[in-house]
């Protein structure tokens, strides 16, 4: 063999083949240009709507599924006693807020409702938060709750008697909407005390 014929079939070191350095130089800039995989923060930024969703779904369901039964079961009987006279279930229709405040003014009330919707639906455009997530999903649960109360029960007109039945001493008569609600609303308290938006982010006061 000449030594032209060994130039030409040896490499330069013992563990490199020809075009090795090539194909790296090539292979780093495709890889580096693809983007491949997602940023370290990127599920944290997900949009947190189905809890909101899945949260509303269940107090809805709850709501509706106690209605139901108190409608079918305790209503016009007597009550029945949980923690003796501290708490009991006891069926009544209500034509007013939660708990029984602001009687006579049914419509008013309805037409909250359809705003508190509304503007749980205008912030879900920007809800990064879990807790917010489900603070909202209550608020949206028991409204809706209360709300097919005021469209489909009499006397109708959105104007409709919402079903209260938990009835603890000394205290009003309220339903698991009510809970929902002041559960939601205790939470967005909380979280607005703590400085967390639904964005996810946080101000300083």
């Amino acid at each position: 063999m000449t030594e032209a014929e060994r130039t030409i079939t040896t490499p330069d070191g013992p563990d490199e083949a020809p075009g090795t350095a090539a194909e790296a130089q090539d292979a780093a800039p495709r890889t580096e240009a693809s983007g491949a995989g997602p940023a370290p923060d990127e599920p944290s930024r997900r949009r947190r709507v189905p809890v909101l969703i899945a949260v509303a779904a269940l107090a809805y369901l709850l709501d509706v599924l106690s209605k139901l039964w108190v409608v079918h079961s305790l209503e016009h009987r007597d009550p029945i006693r949980l923690l003796g006279h501290y708490l009991q279930l006891d069926a009544t229709r209500n034509a007013g807020a939660a708990f029984g405040m602001g009687q006579g003014m049914t419509i008013v009330f309805t037409l909250i409702a359809v705003g508190v919707i509304a503007v749980i639906v205008r912030l879900s455009r920007r809800l990064y938060s879990t807790p917010w997530a489900i603070a909202l999903g209550l608020l949206l649960g028991g409204a809706f709750g209360n709300l097919t109360d005021r469209v489909f029960r009499s006397p109708g007109g959105f104007q409709g008697r919402v079903v209260d039945f938990i009835a603890p001493e000394h205290f009003a008569i309220f339903n698991l909407a009510d809970s929902a609600i002041c559960c939601g609303g205790a939470l967005i308290v909380l979280l607005s005390f703590r400085g967390v938006d639904p964005d996810g982010s946080r101000h300083q006061d």
